[in-house]
Formats: structure tokens, C-alpha cells, sequence
């Protein structure tokens, strides 16, 4: 299939104090381990056009998006607004903090951001040249695993800890599959579109960095050469992660990103020469909106709430780095800042708007966005089911995080609640119960469009 594109990017190192994101405490920023970017990416068929913007940050809010495509609107790109501009990330852990609503945020970030993107996105909308459209499906099992385990307890934990005796079995399955998009100019690549399904934190401490993501993406753009583009999504990753349970192997440095990075380059590196020509001559844009209910939390969760908030004394989250194995073991500080926040999530009664965007290339490949961070059943039904036929790439973390919530969220399926762990917790997930069963609704209408 042939296509005009465009691509570009820009760096978005922060050049200001602000935290890095993805734990319940404040990390200021104070080196550069390697450069966070924007990509930008056009298709053009016909009259139609379609954007994306990749970042490397941790989510994308609602409000940037709105203020990027606010942006965009004032560069006189007017070609390009919600409907077809894919505003996704990559989840990384060690990207500055962008949700408004978080410690350690620093709004003179953001003006820059916006920057940015909107150079990147009228460069590659400038740069249009013709390619041909190719597209793969290779997979690799070897570094993602469900994190949410049934325990003896009868209870479902998020990350129990390494060799832990009381683990029965993971609670769902996992997503080893990798579809690829490519666009050959003269027989080369020249631009990549991955979909990963694994979470982005393997590192942690105080240095900016594009986490495994970010490894994966210039060992092949090296490869590729001069002039390519390799976008790493990620796809429906909210109850995966790449912790084997069953190694007592510490996972958390650099050199961790390093191996998961390789590791993924290699296996799609692979897959390359297999790359097939998408059939058909169309490109069609996608796009939806899923209205979702606040969160619904019993009465008798918010007392329970309430009294642990009596109960902890007030103690400074940011004196050591809390994660989600500390809600695991009960550590005060933690159990209080869990309770605040679900008192602060049910006082919320606004509903929330969940965008969707996408592109169909002729008749055998589908881009899906998917909001906030799905459980992987999710981008499942998606790919398998709503879009059986065409090989369906997935990009969560996409397009906003609802209408009134400025935070990142996990969407899990109507069967995880109460079964315990973290991702079901009303801090972690301020949308209804039904969100997941909301939005397949809206894609298997989006899917019976296309056919028409």
C-alpha cells in the first residue's frame, strides 16, 4: 500500500526543577542517563490525514492533550484535532512528571512540552514523501509476566515480592505478541511502529530516561540508519510487568532497561525480513468517545478509610521511595495515603470522557488507541476479537486520562475488583467499574463502521 508520511522529533529533557513521575513520592530530576523525545508522525492518503505524538513520559493527561491540540490549532495545522492526532506514551517512570495534580509538578514544564510537539508535528507535516506500507506480528515471552497473583489467603496481591511462598498462580494471562508497521522507501525502513506489552520501570532513582523503550528504539534505529524513526508503543500493559516472581534476581538498574531493550530489538529485528505489504489502497481514520461514571466505592469502604486516616500519624511520603510492594506489606505511610486518596476519589461525581483514536490501512491493519492503562484482556479483545482479520496494534496510555482527573489510571476488567491488589484500588483508578465493558462497546461499533 502506498502512503505519503512525514516524521520528526524533538528532545524533551526537562530544563526546569521538577520530579520525576511514577511513584507516590517526590524524585527530582538531576541527570540525563539518555534523551526523552517527542516523535511526531504524519500519513496522508488522499485527503485524509492522520497524526501521532509519541512521548516519552510516564502519561498523557487530559489537559495536555487539550493544550496541545490548542496548539496545533495556533500553528495553523488545522488540518489535524482530535479525531485523527494519537497523542500516546510510553509510560516511562523516569520522564518528568506531568500530571498536575502531583507533588513535585512544575508547571513551567509543560509550556515547553507543547513547544515542542507542535515544532515536531508541523516539521513532519512538512516533510511529506511517498513510502510503502508493510506490516508483521512476531511475539516474545521471555520478559513480561501478570503481576497480580491469587495468594493462599484467597486474596489477589499486585507484585507479592520475589519467591514468594504463598504465590499460587498469576491471576490472568499475558500478551506475547508484537505487531509491527513499517513504511520502506526504496526498499529501506525508514520508519518502525512497535507495540510492546510490558510496563516501562525498570530503573527508578533521580536520572531522565526513556527506560527499556528507549534502548529498544536506538539499537534499531541505528541499524535502520540515518534519517529512520522507531516508535515503541505500548500496548495494554496495566497488570504486566517484566518482574519474574520466581528469581530472587534483583530487576531495578539501568542495566535492566539495557536487557529488556536488547532483548525486545533483537526478537523485532527478526521479524523484519517477514514484513509483508498491508493490503488494500485506503486509509481510514478511527475515532470515538466513551462517557465512564466516577468510581464506585461502598459506604462502608469510605469509613474504613476514614479511620485509617485517624489511625496513621502524618508521616513524609517523600523520605524513601514508596512502591506498590509497600501496600502490599502495610506500610503506614502508605495505607494512609491509599485511604486519603480514595476519600479524595469519592467526593468526585462528574463523568468522564475517554477518547479513542485510530487509523485502518487498507484492509489488513488496524492502530487502536486505548486510554489511561488497560488490563491486557482488554487490548486482547480489541486485537482478537473487535478487529479479527487485520492485525490490530495497540497504543495505551493515549488520547487523555478523562474529563475531570489530571492523574493516570488503571482500567482493569468488571471480574478483577475485589479480588485485591493495587491496580483496582479507588487511588489507582478513578473510573467506573464498567469503564472496560464501555469502551469494547464503543470499538465493536467503530469496527462495524468500517465495514459498512
Amino acid at each position: 500500500m502506498k502512503i505519503e508520511f512525514g516524521t520528526a522529533r524533538r528532545c524533551i529533557d526537562p530544563q526546569v526543577p521538577v520530579s520525576l513521575a511514577g511513584y507516590f513520592n517526590v524524585r527530582m530530576w538531576d541527570h540525563v542517563l539518555d534523551d526523552i523525545e517527542v516523535r511526531a508522525v504524519v500519513f496522508k492518503k488522499g485527503t485524509e490525514a492522520a497524526a501521532i505524538l509519541h512521548f516519552d513520559l510516564v502519561c498523557m493527561p487530559l489537559y495536555l492533550c487539550d493544550a496541545l491540540l490548542e496548539s496545533i490549532r495556533r500553528a495553523g495545522l488545522t488540518q489535524f484535532g482530535r479525531r485523527n492526532v494519537t497523542m500516546a506514551a510510553i509510560h516511562t517512570h523516569t520522564a518528568p512528571e506531568v500530571r498536575s495534580r502531583q507533588k513535585g509538578f512544575n508547571p513551567d514544564y509543560i509550556p515547553f512540552l507543547v513547544r515542542q510537539a507542535t515544532e515536531a508535528l508541523a516539521e513532519a507535516a512538512g516533510n511529506l514523501r511517498e513510502g510503502e506500507l508493510f506490516q508483521g506480528l512476531t511475539a516474545d515471552s521471555r520478559f513480561l509476566f501478570n503481576r497480580r497473583f491469587w495468594m493462599k489467603d484467597g486474596k489477589v496481591r499486585t507484585n507479592p515480592g520475589k519467591l514468594n511462598s504463598d504465590i499460587v498462580r498469576p491471576e490472568g494471562e499475558i500478551d506475547p505478541e508484537i505487531p509491527l508497521l513499517a513504511v520502506k522507501c526504496g526498499g529501506k525502513i525508514k520508519l518502525l511502529l512497535s507495540s510492546i506489552v510490558n510496563h516501562s520501570d525498570t530503573i527508578g532513582g533521580t536520572g531522565v530516561s526513556a527506560d527499556w523503550p528507549g534502548f529498544l528504539r536506538r539499537i534499531l534505529e541505528k541499524e535502520l540508519g540515518p534519517g529512520s524513526m522507531v516508535c515503541p508503543l505500548i500496548g495494554a500493559e496495566g497488570n504486566i510487568n517484566h518482574f519474574d516472581v520466581s528469581s530472587a534476581d534483583r530487576q531495578n538498574s539501568y542495566a535492566e532497561a539495557e536487557r529488556l531493550g536488547s532483548g525486545y530489538a533483537e526478537t523485532v529485528r527478526a521479524a523484519l525480513d517477514g514484513l509483508v505489504p498491508v493490503a488494500g489502497e485506503s486509509m481510514t481514520v478511527l475515532s470515538g468517545t466513551v462517557v465512564t461514571p466516577p468510581r464506585e466505592i461502598p459506604q462502608a469502604e469510605i469509613e474504613e478509610a476514614k479511620k485509617t486516616v485517624a489511625l496513621y500519624p502524618d508521616e513524609d511520603i517523600d523520605s524513601r521511595t514508596f512502591t506498590s510492594e509497600d501496600l502490599v506489606r502495610g506500610v503506614p505511610a502508605v495505607l494512609k495515603y491509599f485511604a486519603s486518596a480514595l476519600l479524595e476519589k469519592a467526593s468526585r461525581k462528574e463523568d468522564m470522557c475517554l477518547y479513542l483514536t485510530g487509523i485502518a490501512f487498507g484492509n489488513s491493519f488496524v492502530l487502536a488507541s486505548l486510554p489511561s492503562e488497560p488490563f491486557t484482556e482488554i487490548g486482547l479483545a480489541v486485537r482478537k476479537d473487535i478487529f479479527a482479520g487485520r492485525c490490530c496494534m495497540i497504543t495505551a496510555l493515549a488520547d487523555g486520562t478523562g474529563t475531570y482527573t489530571n492523574e493516570s489510571g488503571y482500567i482493569p476488567n468488571a471480574w478483577n475488583y475485589g479480588r485485591g491488589g493495587y491496580e483496582d484500588a479507588p487511588r489507582s483508578n478513578p473510573y467506573s467499574m464498567k469503564t472496560a465493558s464501555l469502551i469494547l462497546r464503543k470499538y465493536r461499533e467503530i469496527a462495524s463502521a468500517l465495514l459498512e
